[in-house]
């Protein structure tokens, strides 16, 4: 068709015409007066569009698929690069494995006895002048921290927080000599006192002189008042040797510590106390004696020696 005057009025008429019916079809609503050309429109119709559409749509989907495997393949390697990249850190980091381990065995030690903590790492320690035993750790009372709370770690009790700043605090370890816990036997639950002794043996004296004690048997923290400066069944030691008993009113035992104080890094303080006692439950469990093996020795008589046994019964007959 040519551009004329006539055509361009006709367009402008047909677009006019379109959007009268559109109005009308729109005002109508269900009872719209074009219902039925629109069903008779779509009969004629619906065919070639399904038609079209069945030939359209596996290549639409074919292309959607291809972008999106693209993507996917994307995510995955960009998900493999940084997995390998943490695998290569972790791998090639002993320390930080060293701390994943310390800070495992410490949350299962702090779940069986149901203590509260808050994690915490040694940063510093303390001046050796004057035989004290001290670690910073970077915690203070901006994370809750308070004086006479009990710090542990992984192994056991470790000691209690002496003073506080915003952001770190200082504790006295359990081996100071000025440091002095109450203690319970495992099993048989007698009291004591056990007393820091620097690079030695904890010495515990147990409050009866007469009380059954063996080297291997081991002890909890008995607990403070109101749970300050110790909450109860904190692991603390083994009995390494017993003093004999000279008929005194207590009984002295040396004990060695859980805790290795001088490779302290990741440890916990008890900001929340056990709402019970756990008693023995948070000692690890005792290792098993290996069994002696029994061995038996045959002797197989060699030939020599039976055939001087045959001769030797031949002359005495």
């Amino acid at each position: 068709m040519r551009d004329t005057k006539e055509s361009r009025l006709l367009l402008v008429l047909l677009i006019a015409i379109a959007f009268a019916l559109i109005t009308v079809d729109i005002r109508g609503g269900r009872n719209s007066p074009v219902d039925g050309a629109r069903q008779a429109a779509a009969a004629v119709f619906g065919p070639i569009e399904k038609g079209m559409s069945t030939v359209v749509d596996p290549v639409g989907n074919a292309v959607s698929a291809i972008r999106d495997s693209g993507e996917r393949h994307n995510r995955l390697a960009r998900l493999e690069q940084q997995n390998a990249t943490l695998k290569a850190k972790l791998g090639s980091n002993d320390r930080n494995r060293s701390r994943l381990a310390q800070l495992d065995k410490m949350l299962k030690l702090s779940a069986e006895g149901q203590y509260g903590i808050k994690g915490a790492q040694v940063i510093g320690i303390g001046a050796a002048q004057g035989f004290s035993w001290t670690v910073t750790i970077d915690v203070g009372y901006n994370d809750g921290i308070k004086r006479d709370m009990t710090v542990l770690n992984g192994d056991g009790l470790v000691g209690r927080v002496t003073t506080v700043g915003p952001d770190a605090s200082t504790v006295l370890l359990a081996n100071d000599p000025d440091f002095t816990v109450g203690t319970r036997m495992e099993g048989s639950d007698e009291l004591g006192f056990a007393t820091g002794q620097g690079d030695r043996p904890l010495r515990v004296e147990l409050l009866n002189s007469q009380a059954e004690v063996k080297k291997g048997d081991r002890l909890v923290t008995f607990g403070s008042e109101a749970d300050k400066p110790f909450v109860p069944g904190v692991p603390v030691g083994t009995v390494s040797s017993v003093d004999p008993s000279n008929g005194g009113l207590t009984r002295i035992l040396y004990v060695t510590p859980f805790v290795s104080f001088t490779k302290l890094d990741i440890v916990g303080v008890v900001v929340e106390a056990p709402k019970k006692d756990p008693r023995d439950e948070v000692l690890p469990a005792k290792p098993q004696p290996t069994p002696t093996p029994t061995v038996t020795v045959t002797v197989t008589p060699s030939a020599d020696a039976s055939a001087n046994a045959s001769a030797t019964t031949g002359q005495q007959q």
